[in-house]
Order: structure tokens, then C-alpha cells, then sequence
């Protein structure tokens, strides 16, 4: 699945947040003014003075983004661009996979103490710009051969193999695990209930589907020579005992033109809309009066 970002629209910058909790910091006001929010021994730093850095330092670049911002959402609202939930619910769950689960993408949302909510809001702003700016972008089959020519070699697949393992710290507790195998158990319980590797643990040992070079090389060595389905005895690596599950492989194989025109096609179209936006955003603003006074400052 091909990776997409989010154009800057109507999100709150850093810029923007820095002007932003300053709000009401103006010279006409006195409790504002002598609000303090430092001091150093008798020294003090007031909410003023620190507004005045960050107008100077930082302001033109944030108020210029909320200008834009601004000049989009008028846009947007006037050009009355439908986005279903459909849409929204199809283009996050591709940031979810890229982001290497739910749980991964929750964390990225904390980190950037944003809500999926507010996410959402961002992608129907996405998806509705990118509907006004596809139909000025032009791609033709020429332009698709040549995209595949030169990164053929980012389309090609590498021979893959899927593996569930079970990692524990001693050849004895290896043994033991490997006889109640040989006896039966199911493979993803003993990995739930022995594997010292947590993460894949909790789903029955998975790693799923990796090529070489990712693993330890024992790891793959053992991996990548067994059947479907085989099981292997106790293998040592840096990070103890390994019995290994193959559950799927898959060959190497040279990437065709043919399977990948959507897909390449998608991919300029994407990079087309990205390029487009600037001009686009340009060509708008000139249907508005905008007055901005730090210019003048």
C-alpha cells in the first residue's frame, strides 16, 4: 500500500499554536501585561515580552499558514465538495496500515496530541482538495512507463517467507516446548504461554511475512530452507532458543508493467495534486482582499 500525507490545511501549526496560547497579550491590556511567566531571581519575563519574541522570531511564517488556512476553508465551503464517510474511513485506514497497526497509529496521534476526530477533519480537507485539483492534472501512458523504468527495482518482491516463532532463554525450557509440540499443543498457545518475545507473543508468535536480511542469521538461515508448514527443533541465536513455525512463502518476482499501472498511476496523481496545490492556492488567493499587517511591521 502506497504511503500518502496529509497537505497542511486548516491544522493547527506549531507557528500557529505559538500565537495562539499568546491570544490576548496586547499592549491595551495591563493584566495581561504584567502577567509574568518566568523569572530568574528578581528578574521576571512577562506573557508580553514573550509574545513580542515569537511575533519577531516566528510570527510572519505562522500567520502567513493561518492566512492560507483560512483562504482554503473559504474555498472549500464555496466550491461545496462532497466526501463521504466511505472516503474518510477508506483513506485513514491506509495511514493506520502505514503506521503499522492501531495501536502504533493511536500512539502517533498522542504524540502529537491530536484526536482521530480532528485526523478525520484533516482527511475530508484532504480529499476534497485533491477532488478540485485531480481534474487539472494530466497523466498519460508515457508518463506511467517512465515511472516504472526508473524504480522498477523498488517494484520488484523479494522472496518472502512467514514464520511464527517461540523465543525462550534455555535449551531446557526449548526441549520442553518442542516435546509438547511433538505431542500435539497448538503452536500459538505455547507461544502465548513461553515466548519471551512479548509483542509477537500476544499473537500466537507471528512475525509474519519478512525477506532476508531482517532477521538473525541463524534465524533465516533455518527459515527460509523450510518447507510450509515444518516446524523446527530449538535453534540458538543471540537472543536464546528458537523453535520456528513456516506458514507461507513466497518467490521472488520481477516486477510487470501491466499489474502496476493503477497503482503507478496512483502514485503520480498523488505527487501531481501535491505540485498542483501550490499553484491552485496561489490562483485562489487572488480572488481575496487579504491585509496583512506584519508585512508593514
Amino acid at each position: 500500500m502506497r504511503k500518502k500525507r496529509l497537505f497542511p490545511l486548516l491544522t493547527v501549526s506549531l507557528l500557529a499554536i505559538i500565537l495562539t496560547v499568546t491570544t490576548g497579550c496586547s499592549k491595551d491590556s495591563k493584566a495581561s501585561t504584567d502577567e509574568t511567566v518566568a523569572t530568574i531571581g528578581d528578574e521576571k519575563i512577562t506573557k508580553d515580552e514573550l509574545y513580542e519574541v515569537l511575533v519577531q522570531s516566528a510570527g510572519q511564517e505562522a500567520l502567513t499558514a493561518m492566512i492560507d488556512d483560512k483562504v482554503v476553508a473559504l474555498e472549500l465551503k464555496k466550491e461545496k465538495v462532497s466526501v463521504s464517510d466511505k472516503e474518510v474511513d477508506a483513506e485513514l485506514a491506509i495511514y493506520v496500515e502505514n503506521a503499522g497497526g492501531q495501536e502504533a497509529f493511536d500512539a502517533a496521534l498522542k504524540t502529537n496530541a491530536m484526536t482521530e476526530k480532528e485526523f478525520k477533519e484533516n482527511i475530508v480537507d484532504y480529499l476534497s482538495i485533491r477532488k478540485i485539483i485531480e481534474p487539472r492534472i494530466k497523466i498519460t501512458d508515457e508518463d506511467i512507463k517512465a515511472y516504472f523504468e526508473e524504480n522498477k527495482e523498488s517494484f520488484n518482491e523479494e522472496e518472502q517467507v512467514a514464520a511464527s516463532h517461540i523465543l525462550v532463554e534455555d535449551e531446557a525450557t526449548a526441549k520442553k516446548v518442542a516435546k509438547k509440540l511433538a505431542d500435539g499443543e497448538d503452536f500459538a498457545t505455547l507461544a502465548k504461554e513461553f515466548s519471551t518475545d512479548t509483542m509477537s507473543a500476544e499473537n500466537g508468535g507471528e512475525l509474519g511475512l519478512f525477506p532476508r536480511g531482517k532477521m538473525v542469521a541463524e534465524f533465516e538461515e533455518a527459515a527460509f530452507s523450510m518447507k510450509v508448514d515444518a516446524i523446527s527443533d530449538p535453534i540458538k541465536t543471540e537472543h536464546g532458543y528458537h523453535i520456528i513455525h513456516v506458514t507461507d512463502k513466497k518467490a521472488a518476482k520481477e516486477a510487470e508493467l501491466s499489474e502496476l499501472k493503477e497503482e503507478i498511476k496512483g502514485l503520480l496523481l498523488e505527487e501531481g495534486v501535491q505540485a498542483e496545490y501550490v499553484n491552485w492556492l496561489d490562483e485562489v488567493k487572488l480572488n481575496y482582499k487579504i491585509e496583512n499587517s506584519l508585512l508593514t511591521k
